[in-house]
């Protein structure tokens, strides 16, 4: 477990499964720029049966608050084979946490972790250009703003833009 000032990221637990499944599901809890693909119940089950949502390149934490209450996620994968990074992939569920510095936290608790942990040399964040909370944060981070990769998301029925920022080992590890 990675404990911050306002929360704690830890692993999913068998007892988590049923709720982060109620999340993963529920599109709204999502807004407008988080992709909307799911996963079947049983896929969902196997995933975490296999591996706990956690492997050598890819892994997702539960953000909980102080009482152990699921806020969200954070996950980490690898991008391709050939590059030597990994992105981030992050949710609060209720809109109602969101802007309390919660993400702020979550992603650099991770960030750390795998700087210290993982002999990785960028970790990078793909996000739509109108999503202005998901750019201060990475301003806030310390990530930099690297440019567009023009339409290369497809969601909600239509190809998006987005910006890429990225962090580097040197930049958080002296």
């Amino acid at each position: 477990m990675l404990k911050g000032t306002l929360i704690t990221l830890r692993p999913v637990r068998d007892s988590d499964l049923e709720k982060l499944y109620t999340f993963h599901t529920t599109i709204e809890n999502r807004g407008e720029y988080f992709p909307r693909g799911i996963l079947s119940q049983p896929a969902f089950q196997k995933q975490f049966q296999e591996n706990g949502f956690w492997s050598k390149d890819d892994g997702m934490l539960l953000i909980v608050n102080p009482a152990d209450e699921i806020l969200g996620h954070i996950e980490f994968f690898k991008t391709v084979n050939y590059l030597d990074e990994y992105e981030l992939s992050y949710q609060v569920y209720d809109a109602d946490q969101r802007g309390k510095g919660v993400m702020t936290e979550a992603v650099k608790m991770l960030v750390q972790y795998l700087f210290e942990t993982k002999r990785m040399n960028r970790i990078r964040l793909i996000i739509h250009p109108d999503n202005a909370a998901s750019r201060r944060l990475a301003e806030k981070c310390g990530f930099t703003h690297e440019g567009t990769a023009r339409g290369a998301w497809y969601n909600k029925g239509q190809h998006h833009d987005v910006v890429i920022y990225s962090i580097l080992h040197d930049d958080v590890i002296a």
